[in-house]
């Protein structure tokens, strides 16, 4: 029993480490937005979609929190945060307010 415990949490450790070191994860994550929001995140003008490339990180990730907890209505938006964790919200709020 203790063997099996003890290689379910070294199986956890690598899943968390991997994540961690894979320096395109942000990068990654964030490409699902560029259906609507443009690639890198900027969006075509005048489509009605927020350009999120330089927007500030804490801007971003209230609106996700928003639309994750249904605060603020969408079509589609408060279904996509919620197929996020808090983790990876951050990551992709500092992505697009990294580009330009």
């Amino acid at each position: 029993m203790k063997l099996l415990s003890a290689m379910a949490a070294l199986c956890l450790l690598t899943a968390s480490s991997a994540h961690a070191a894979d320096p395109h994860l942000a990068r990654n994550l964030a490409a699902s937005c560029a259906n609507c929001h443009g690639t890198n995140g900027n969006a075509v003008k005048s489509s009605g979609m927020d350009a999120l490339a330089g927007m500030e990180k804490a801007k971003i990730l209230q609106k996700l929190a928003d639309f994750k907890s249904g605060d603020k209505p969408a079509s589609i938006m408060h279904q996509i945060a919620k197929g996020y964790s808090d983790v990876q919200l951050d990551l992709i709020a500092g992505y697009y307010a990294g580009q330009k």
